[in-house]
């Protein structure tokens, strides 16, 4: 599939075999797409000014979405692995061209896809406001709407830091990142963003799998809005999510295609890092929790009355919005949700539309994903960690990975005891 991401005055030429895909407006035709149409004035409207390679990633970022809305994983020979030649309008097309075998490469770890990604001029960079505004926050937090982001957010706080709070808002999200951002600190400056994404015949249900670049580019691009970038210092991104989650391992064969995503994978930070360094932005990435399960990081919370008033806000289902916004209590998200907080203490409140995991039927303990956590758990038993998580970390670029193998183990223990609590067997 062949996509051409660009401003709205780019002379698209509209064939069966080219999507045209408008940047940072609407649509100009119907067999057109669109991706970001509020974004450039929701900045130009606060006055930031960010790195013009921070647009261009954002760019990037957003063109990459647009493609992942528009392929359809049935068409691919495979039946999922799809093929892209995607062109994206940046402000300069002579160095990121220089980096396209380098992306190439980071968005088929991201998405399993094969792309093909070149870049052309013409990309946005608005003119700065006469008055820039330059916050004086010294970072930058993603703040999804989870419980992750909630710990994290707190905790940095707690430890004398005073983030930007940056939020890519889906429906069901939206009002607890403000509310979040508003409770945490006293307040944090919150920036909530939504890609907008729009695109002739998409996928159904839609695909995932770049979502979360969209949201590090937005705060890269938060990032290198702020008062010390401007003064040529760096600028800490913080990115956090629990390890287990992070590196996700499939759990068992059947798992390891479309139900083990790689967003916040370390390797996949890292690949994003090294293109950050390369394009000379100074914005470092980092995970606070990449060696801690989400039951460690819910009792370590630095304040656990702000986590107790808030922590049933949060949002951890795969399918929030397909169970009317309400947690399933089954799928993986929800699993590991549940054993953190038997592991913390922390009471939890939250309503699950599937409680009682025990009951013996297809919708609890026969459900597909507690049977692939119950299997996980007794493979590990019986051959190691080592052979069960597999490909999850089998790559030079983690180092050492004995202290993510035992992570990863100390994840499994919580979920033994969640399904030991409710006598699943």
């Amino acid at each position: 599939m062949k996509l051409v991401c660009a401003l709205k005055d780019h002379p698209f030429s509209d064939t069966e075999e080219t999507l045209g895909v408008v940047l940072y407006d609407g649509a100009t035709t119907e067999n057109r797409g669109s991706v970001g149409g509020a974004i450039k004035y929701q900045i130009v409207r606060d006055k930031l000014v960010p790195a013009a390679r921070a647009w261009d990633f954002l760019s990037l970022a957003l063109s990459v979405t647009a493609a992942d809305l528009a392929g359809h994983r049935s068409e691919s020979p495979d039946g999922w692995t799809r093929e892209f030649e995607l062109e994206v309008a940046v402000v300069d097309p002579v160095f990121w061209n220089s980096q396209r075998e380098f992306v190439n490469h980071l968005l088929g770890f991201l998405t399993t896809d094969k792309w093909q990604v070149g870049f052309l001029g013409g990309g946005i960079h608005p003119t700065p406001d006469p008055e820039p505004g330059r916050p004086i926050e010294d970072s930058v937090v993603l703040l999804s709407g989870g419980l992750d982001s909630l710990v994290g957010a707190i905790d940095l706080v707690a430890a004398g830091h005073r983030p930007v709070a940056v939020s890519h808002t889906v429906r069901g999200d939206a009002e607890n990142q403000r509310h979040f951002a508003q409770v945490i600190g006293g307040g944090l400056r919150h920036l909530q963003i939504n890609h907008n994404a729009q695109v002739p015949d998409p996928e159904t249900p839609p695909s995932q799998r770049a979502r979360s670049l969209i949201f590090l580019a937005c705060g890269v691009l938060a990032a290198t809005a702020l008062e010390r970038y401007h003064a040529g210092e760096g600028v800490t991104l913080y990115v956090c999510e629990n390890g287990f989650i992070s590196i996700n391992p499939p759990l068992t064969d059947a798992r390891l295609g479309s139900l083990s995503t790689r967003t916040t994978h370390p390797e996949f930070l890292g690949l994003v890092q090294e293109l950050l360094n390369a394009a000379g932005l100074r914005v470092r990435i980092e995970n606070p929790y990449q060696v801690k399960t989400k039951g460690e990081m819910l009792k370590e919370c630095e304040d656990q009355d702000l986590l107790l008033a808030n922590a049933i806000r949060s949002i951890s289902c795969g399918r929030y919005k397909h169970f009317g916004y309400k947690h399933c209590g089954r799928c993986v998200p929800c699993l590991v949700r549940r054993a953190a907080f038997l592991k913390s203490g922390v009471e939890d409140d939250t309503e699950y539309i599937y409680e009682h995991l025990g009951r013996d039927d297809e919708d609890h303990s026969g459900f597909d994903d507690v049977r692939s956590v119950a299997m996980a758990i007794l493979e590990v038993r019986a051959s190691g960690i080592q052979d069960w998580v597999g490909t999850a970390l089998s790559t030079a670029a983690l180092g050492d990975v004995q202290t993510l193998e035992a992570m990863v183990c100390r994840g499994l223990e919580e979920l033994d005891s969640l399904l030991k609590a409710h006598g699943v067997k």
